[in-house]
């Protein structure tokens, strides 16, 4: 174990590791909401959550940004080090493609943050938007977990691919995407993220038969069902941007009586 890993983020990844278990031991998904700042955070946290996400959308908004990795690295590193700091929960990261950093480089950083694990994905919006090949994101992903293991850090890996989000018919990429997902668990990913399958409820079943681990799926939280993903098998659940999209439409929903227009 690397001597600048904090004992409390050991914990912290330990712990998130254990709400995943626990979770598929009692065939619920493992809720984890997405956040963006400390009041953000810590509401959640109020509200009864165990652990959070950061998510990049949500962040780059609150921070006047750009997602898709217009963000710099350091300056999500930061941002996310205030959030992680102000509650007492493991705390995951989503961290785009990667910033363009190697993999070793970008453990450190989530490591500097706090998170106690990552969300990655395989459209690197800094090429212009390309999607990685299967093969280059397992090797991503792979490095990733090496750097982990490398630090003495159980890290949740949660590795995406945003194939479903790029077809224009997602059924018609289903074989291509289950191939993808198994070598992303064959890599080290603790669980999968295919995102745009949360409104088609046979995509999700197929992907959750295909792997042995976790499938994430992104939720609105008034929109969607928590007792659906449940018996669909999803096993983890976050926001995205939708948590923020819905407080969004409630404020302007609360101010629009009071505005010069009203």
């Amino acid at each position: 174990m690397s001597p600048s890993v904090p004992t409390d983020l050991l914990e912290r990844a330990r712990r998130l590791g254990a709400l995943h278990e626990g979770a598929r031991e009692q065939r619920r998904p493992l809720v984890l909401p997405t956040v963006w700042d400390a009041w953000s955070a810590r509401t959640a946290l109020a509200a009864g959550f165990d652990a959070l996400t950061i998510g990049s959308h949500p962040l780059a908004d609150s921070r006047g940004e750009g997602d898709h990795e217009e963000q710099r690295f350091e300056d999500v590193v930061a941002a996310a080090r205030r959030i992680v700091d102000s509650v007492d929960v493991p705390v995951s990261i989503d961290l785009e493609a990667g910033y363009g950093q190697e993999p070793a480089a970008l453990v450190a950083g989530l490591i500097e943050a706090g998170g106690a694990g990552l969300n990655v994905e395989d459209t690197v919006h800094s090429e212009a938007g390309r999607l990685r090949t299967s093969d280059e994101h397992a090797t991503y992903v792979a490095g990733i977990r090496a750097a982990a293991d490398a630090a003495g850090v159980p890290l949740w890996l949660n590795a995406r691919t945003d194939l479903f989000l790029h077809a224009e018919n997602p059924a018609a990429v289903l074989d291509e995407a289950v191939e993808r997902l198994r070598a992303l668990v064959t890599a080290g990913a603790d669980s999968v993220y295919p995102v745009r399958i949360q409104d088609d409820d046979e995509l999700i079943t197929a992907v959750v038969a295909a792997v042995d681990v976790p499938v994430n799926c992104t939720a609105h939280p008034v929109k969607h069902d928590l007792e659906r993903f449940a018996r669909l098998g999803v096993g983890r659940i976050t926001y995205g941007p939708l948590l923020q999209a819905a407080l969004t439409d409630s404020m302007n929903g609360m101010l629009a009586s009071w505005t010069s227009r009203a």
